[in-house]
């Protein structure tokens, strides 16, 4: 099975977890429908699929045996969390006090449809809905409940002050001041790479895998991350609004910190390469378990093709 029909495939499992999780919760119509607004507006489910990813490469290795359905079904709630977790940063992100942006995943952002307090109140409903998903999760996990705490603390710590919110805090205050090296790395390991990173680690804790085994998703996900990051400064230059689902050159009109501002468009893609190929150096003690995750590193880059 090719790379691209089993990621839809992980896409399509996600989102069925997520149509379920939010047609069982009672909700305010006008926040539900702003919710839903945002979550079902398409997108890449990245992080849930590291962790559905890093769930299964640890299950390859530690058991021999690919997961079975049913012990898939028992992590998707978290899986969903993370998904909801990254969706309300970005319904955040794009507020006029933030990114003003208009567009999100090829649509209009949501306080452009909601207005600005429900578009607030939205993203507060995410992130509080995520780790209600997840505790409501625990009978189902009962007999892994200590690796199961531990993920939950993982994406907790990522989500939070000391990661995601930081880095976005970071990123509000350095505009127009592209002078900070520090600053730029800063800004996207806590932005972008810390969830990343904590879904594969999340994914992993959950199978019982190794402190070799964390460790080396840990490095895949930091280089991967940053690869990310740097590609998505790129292609807020070069790509359009079909391409990126948002209106392109906002960072630059912010006078937003980029690696394309700092070390300018050709060394940033080198630069991108560079992380590529080293995200993919940490998956080599695993063999083909880990082609799928050296196929989405790849793809990462495809991107700005």
């Amino acid at each position: 099975m090719s790379f691209q029909v089993t990621y839809r495939k992980k896409v399509e499992y996600i989102n069925q977890g997520l149509s379920i999780l939010l047609e069982q919760r009672p909700c305010y119509p006008t926040l539900l429908n702003a919710i839903k607004y945002s979550i079902q507006a398409g997108g890449k489910r990245l992080r849930p699929v590291l962790f559905l990813s890093a769930f299964e490469l640890a299950s390859q290795v530690c058991s021999q045996r690919a997961p079975m359905p049913g012990e898939l079904d028992q992590v998707r709630p978290m899986a969903c969390a993370i998904e909801m977790i990254h969706t309300y940063s970005l319904i955040h992100d794009d507020l006029p006090a933030m990114d003003d942006d208009d567009y999100r995943r090829g649509k209009p952002t949501n306080h452009k449809v909601f207005g600005e307090a429900t578009a607030i109140l939205a993203g507060d409903g995410l992130l509080n809905l995520a780790y209600e998903v997840m505790l409501e999760n625990l009978p189902a996990v009962v007999e892994k409940l200590p690796d199961y705490l531990r993920a939950m603390s993982v994406i907790a710590g990522a989500a939070g002050i000391s990661g995601m919110i930081s880095g976005q805090c970071a990123d509000m205050e350095i505009q127009s001041n592209n002078s900070c090296e520090d600053r730029l790395t800063y800004i996207h390991a806590h932005k972008t790479e810390a969830l990343i990173t904590s879904a594969l680690k999340a994914g992993v804790m959950l199978r019982g895998g190794s402190m070799d085994m964390l460790n080396a998703v840990s490095g895949y996900g930091k280089a991967l991350g940053l690869a990310f990051q740097i590609t998505d400064d790129i292609l807020d230059l070069t790509g359009d609004l079909a391409q990126l689902g948002k209106d392109p050159g906002s960072d630059k009109k912010m006078g937003k910190l980029t690696y394309p501002a700092k070390y300018g468009l050709s060394e940033s893609k080198r630069m991108a390469q560079r992380y590529i190929e080293q995200a993919i150096h940490f998956l080599k003690p695993f063999g083909r378990n880990a082609e799928f995750l050296v196929s989405l590193a790849n793809s990462i880059l495809d991107r700005n093709q």
